[in-house]
C-alpha cells in the first residue's frame, strides 16, 4: 500500500464515530406519543386589556345603540310631523291668500277696514300695522297695497310730511321682521317647498355661488331690482349659501321703494284732503308731482344699475365656469383643437 492510500484511510477513520456510541445515543431517544401541553393565556391588546373582556364590552355596546336609536328615530319622526303639519297650515294659508286676491278679494276689504280703525288710532295703529305687515310678508299678502295705504292714513293723521315718515318706519319695520322670519322658514322648515319656487327664478342659480362670496352686494341688488317679488326674494334666499347676516344687512336696499309708494299713498290722502276742504290744492299738486317725478326717477335709476350690475357677476360666473371647463378638458386631454383665424374666415387648425 502506498503512502497516499494509507493517509486516506487514517483520514477517514478518524472523521467517522464509533458504532458504539451511535448505539448508546439511540438507547438514550425516548419516543412518546402524548402531544405537548400549552399554557394558553388571554391575548390581550395594544392598550393592555384582554381580549375576552373587550369583547363583552363590545357586546353590550352593540346592544346599547339599538336603544339610542330607536329613540332617536321616534324622535325624528315627532319632530317631522310636527314641521310637516305647521308647513302645510303655512301653505294652505299662502295658497288661500293668493286665490282669493285673485277672486273674491276678502282679504283686500279685510285690509281696507284696518287701514280705516288705523287712521282713527294712529299711535297704537304705527305698532297694530307692523304686526299686520310682519304676518302679511310671511303669508304671501301682497304689500304694495298695505304700503299704500300706510302713507294714505298716516298722511291724513299726521300730515303729509310726517306721515311719510311714520308710515315708511312702520312699513320698513313690519316688512323686514317678516322677511327675516321668512328666511329662516325657507331655511329650515319649507326647504323642499322653496327649491320647488326657485325654479321659478333661475336666476338665483345662477348667482348661487356669487350670494355666499358677496352676499350683501347680490342680495341689495335683488332688493333694488324688481325682477322677483318681495315675498318671493325672502324664502328663496334660505335656500341659498346666503348667511343670515348678509341678508339682514341687505333689507336696508327695500327703503327706497317703500318711501316712493308711502309717498304716493300720502299724496293721494292729502290731495283728497285739500279737495274736500276746499283749499286751493295748487300748493299740493305741485309738491306731489315733483315728488312723484324724482321718486320714480330714482327708482328706474336704482333699478337699472341693479340689473346691469346682477348681469356683470352672471357673465362673470359663466365666464369663470366656462374656463374650468376648459382646464378641465386639458387636464383630460380632451382639450379642442385652436383656430386660426384668417380675415373673416376661421381655419382649424390640427392637434399634435
Amino acid at each position: 500500500m502506498s503512502v497516499e492510500n494509507q493517509s486516506i484511510e487514517n483520514t477517514s477513520t478518524s472523521t467517522s464515530p464509533p458504532i458504539n456510541e451511535l448505539h448508546q445515543h439511540e438507547d438514550s431517544i425516548e419516543v412518546t406519543n402524548e402531544t405537548p401541553s400549552l399554557d394558553v393565556k388571554p391575548v390581550q391588546s395594544l392598550d393592555g386589556t384582554d381580549e375576552e373582556s373587550t369583547n363583552q364590552d363590545q357586546d353590550w355596546s352593540e346592544d346599547q345603540p339599538e336603544d339610542d336609536d330607536d329613540d332617536r328615530q321616534q324622535e325624528q319622526r315627532s319632530n317631522l310631523f310636527q314641521k310637516s303639519v305647521i308647513g302645510l297650515l303655512l301653505l294652505a294659508f299662502i295658497v288661500y291668500v293668493i286665490v282669493d286676491s285673485i277672486t273674491t278679494g276678502n282679504v283686500r276689504s279685510i285690509i281696507g277696514s284696518f287701514l280705516e280703525w288705523i287712521e282713527d288710532n294712529p299711535i297704537p295703529g304705527f305698532f297694530a300695522f307692523m304686526i299686520v305687515y310682519f304676518v302679511a310678508t310671511i303669508l304671501f299678502v301682497p304689500g304694495s297695497i298695505l304700503t299704500l295705504g300706510s302713507g294714505f292714513v298716516f298722511a291724513n293723521a299726521f300730515g303729509l310730511g310726517p306721515g311719510v315718515l311714520i308710515g315708511s318706519l312702520s312699513v320698513f319695520f313690519g316688512a323686514s321682521s317678516g322677511a327675516i322670519v321668512s328666511f329662516l322658514l325657507g331655511r329650515y322648515l319649507l326647504r323642499e317647498w322653496v327649491k320647488g319656487l326657485t325654479k321659478k327664478y333661475a336666476i338665483f342659480e345662477a348667482l348661487d355661488v356669487a350670494l355666499e362670496e358677496k352676499g350683501f352686494r347680490i342680495m341689495a341688488l335683488l332688493r333694488l331690482s324688481p325682477i322677483i317679488p318681495f315675498n318671493a326674494i325672502n324664502y328663496i334666499g334660505g335656500v341659498t349659501a346666503l348667511s343670515l347676516y348678509a341678508y339682514t344687512l341687505a333689507l336696508i336696499a327695500i327703503l327706497p321703494g317703500t318711501v316712493l309708494y308711502v309717498f304716493l299713498g300720502a299724496s293721494a290722502g292729502s290731495l283728497a284732503d285739500s279737495a274736500s276742504s276746499g283749499n286751493n290744492a295748487t300748493v299740493t299738486i305741485i309738491v306731489v308731482a315733483v315728488g312723484c317725478v324724482f321718486g320714480f326717477a330714482a327708482i328706474f335709476l336704482t333699478s337699472y344699475y341693479a340689473k346691469k350690475e346682477l348681469n356683470r357677476v352672471i357673465d362673470a360666473r359663466e365666464a369663470t365656469n366656462s374656463s374650468e371647463d376648459e382646464r378641465g378638458d386639458v387636464e383630460s386631454g380632451n382639450a379642442k383643437a385652436p383656430k386660426a383665424s384668417s380675415g373673416n374666415i376661421e381655419v382649424p387648425v390640427a392637434s399634435q
